[in-house]
């Protein structure tokens, strides 16, 4: 069975491609934006997940940043099966087979962090785009974590957005397993490989991505101002998730570790019920 699902996510991948290359030159931005909608909605199916938002009223329809956690790379379909946006994405993206192609075809700005004159030509990208009322989406965190928590935020990241004068709109990623718990199968962490991590997420079994849309920040602060407003409206709508539902299993987060970080023992709770004391350290991402 997960045989077959890694088949069809192969040919739903080359059908992605073929329809950025045949079709998307002949169609309008929003008919675009609804097809690249509809492939992440399927891409997501395939893997045994849905999409569950909350909060949607929140949403602005003008030019915004969109700021979220990031546990997973599936954290990007998940928020394209909401509102089609370009990302921020490491370099090394680019250079995946078909993942890469596509990221780029969907106007990813691609980062080069060994080279410090990167992230001024990123943040003066970042905002042309705002200041044209694009979208465009970046992690704060910075990298990944099992999603338990949240890491610290980069306030430089939010400088596009006050340099373009627009709002920032804070969402919150959190994945729910079939027992009504937080899952971490999702979670692409540490030294965990791509294949590795879908494996996991398709032996996860039935996956819910939850994404609750906070309010957005209006435009006048600064950068510091901005990155903790949004971080405070992200870890309140974290914990508020999180109480609906109970914590990852030791089993799930003892999984993670043995792949993730194969030296590293994970302090866990009762079986079944129980979780680590600390959330699994990330990658950058």
């Amino acid at each position: 069975m997960i045989a077959l699902r890694k088949l069809r996510l192969v040919f739903h991948l080359l059908r992605g491609m073929a329809i950025v290359a045949l079709r998307f030159s002949h169609v309008t931005p929003a008919r675009r934006a609804e097809m690249t909608r509809r492939w992440s909605l399927k891409m997501l199916r395939i893997c045994g997940m849905r999409v569950v938002v909350h909060n949607d009223g929140a949403r602005l329809d003008a030019s915004a940043l969109v700021v979220g956690n990031h546990v997973s790379w599936l954290d990007i379909y998940a928020v394209n099966a909401w509102r089609p946006t370009p990302f921020v994405s490491k370099a090394e993206v680019r250079q995946w087979p078909v993942v890469g192609w596509l990221a780029e075809k969907l106007d990813t700005v691609f980062l080069q962090r060994e080279k410090r004159t990167e992230a001024m030509r990123i943040m003066h990208e970042m905002a042309e785009r705002l200041r044209n009322g694009g979208l465009m989406c970046v992690f704060p965190e910075g990298t990944t974590s099992d999603g338990q928590e949240l890491l610290p935020f980069h306030a430089n990241l939010f400088q596009a957005a006050v340099s373009a004068g627009c709002a920032v709109q804070p969402i919150c990623l959190m994945y729910e397993d079939a027992q009504r718990r937080q899952s971490v199968a999702p979670a692409y962490t540490g030294e965990l490989s791509l294949g590795k991590s879908l494996d996991m997420v398709l032996r996860g079994g039935p996956l819910v991505a939850h994404l609750y849309v906070c309010e957005p920040i209006a435009p006048g602060g600064d950068r510091r101002a901005t990155s903790a407003a949004a971080r405070d409206a992200i870890a309140a709508a974290l914990a508020s998730m999180q109480e609906k539902v109970g914590k990852p299993s030791a089993e799930s987060l003892a999984e993670l570790a043995k792949h993730a970080y194969p030296a590293t023992e994970l302090g866990a709770g009762a079986s079944g019920d129980g979780a680590a004391d600390e959330p699994v350290p990330g990658r950058e991402g």
